[in-house]
């Protein structure tokens, strides 16, 4: 008898092993994937956080301080002082005009970003080998330069003294009228100069993705709207523009947060003739503020965040409907 039970004894464990539920072992898998997977993430979590939470919550604590630069230097605790730093801010200073600058400049960049981005894609689909990579080379070069240099460029273009409009515009009306004239002196001319170089550096990424994005229209659906009479604009608006919707809405929004957020060709612009406060935008602004006036700056620094978040809700909410598909 003992030595039947002894034989049957380990035979009952593997059955036992072997009926073990489904589901424990995929919860097992499960958390084993998501113990990895933190492991994975930690090193750049720690990144972010040190280098994007920290400066974040810092910067919204000091903006509701009267903290200094003597708080610093002495060691000693700033007051809290509320929505004073937000209130002087919309009330006593010029940053009400420069937000409604810069919202203006980024509305008449991106409309210009995004209709030749748009117009070029299409262009390149029409084009045969050789001309589709001369434009794509010549895109990539203007995409490729760095946003100070494409300044410096262009600033010589519209020199007061040596530039090429000026020349230009002597030799075509044949005065000169345009001699020592200055492109940066007067604020409007200023943001004409602006927008081009804003607009040529940022038409290449747009005609690049609408490229791509064209590329998933089937050519059996254009041909077919073609056989049906559909003109130019209805076969773009009907049958291709849905398709490519989804990436020409990501892409509107990426250049509204960087057209909002522009500071090195401003800047630069500045520095060769502009007067900076009629010129200022949103990242000027907030670096010209004194030194000294941290919890002012903090609230600046808080308000161009809580904008660019409102303006990237519509890329997040984008992004993740695509997901679910």
């Amino acid at each position: 008898m003992s030595d039947t039970a002894t034989a049957v004894r380990p035979a009952e464990k593997p059955r036992r092993a072997a009926s073990r539920p489904p589901v424990s072992r995929e919860k097992a898998r499960a958390r084993r994937d998501a113990r990895s997977a933190w492991v994975l993430l930690a090193p750049s979590l720690i990144i972010l956080g040190v280098m994007v939470a920290y400066p974040a919550v810092l910067m919204v604590i000091q903006s509701f301080t009267d903290y200094t630069v003597r708080n610093k230097v002495q060691g000693t605790m700033p007051n809290f002082v509320g929505f004073e730093n937000y209130l002087d801010l919309f009330t006593q200073s010029d940053f009400p005009a420069v937000l409604v600058r810069s919202l203006a400049l980024m509305v008449v960049m991106t409309v210009f970003i995004m209709v030749f981005g748009v117009l070029i894609a299409v262009l390149m689909t029409r084009l045969g080998r050789a001309w589709r990579i001369v434009v794509s080379v010549g895109l990539l070069l203007a995409w490729a330069m760095p946003p100070l240099t494409a300044t410096v460029v262009w600033g010589w273009i519209f020199d007061t003294q040596y530039g090429l409009v000026n020349w230009a515009l002597n030799t075509i009306t044949g005065t000169e009228d345009w001699t020592n004239h200055s492109w940066l002196l007067n604020p409007f001319s200023f943001f004409f100069v602006l927008t081009i170089i804003v607009v040529w550096q940022g038409v290449p990424f747009v005609a690049f993705t609408a490229y791509a994005g064209l590329g998933q229209v089937p050519a059996e659906v254009l041909e077919a709207s073609s056989l049906d009479g559909a003109n130019g604009w209805k076969r773009f608006w009907n049958i291709v523009f849905p398709y490519v919707r989804s990436v020409l809405t990501v892409v509107l929004v990426l250049q509204v947060i960087w057209n909002l957020r522009i500071f090195t060709q401003v800047y630069a612009l500045q520095s060769r003739g502009g007067i900076a406060s009629e010129t200022n935008v949103l990242g000027t602004y907030l670096f010209r503020q004194g030194p000294g006036e941290v919890a002012f700056t903090a609230a600046i620094g808080v308000v161009m965040v809580v904008l660019l978040l409102v303006l990237s809700w519509g890329y997040v909410r984008t992004t993740l409907k695509e997901e679910e598909l």
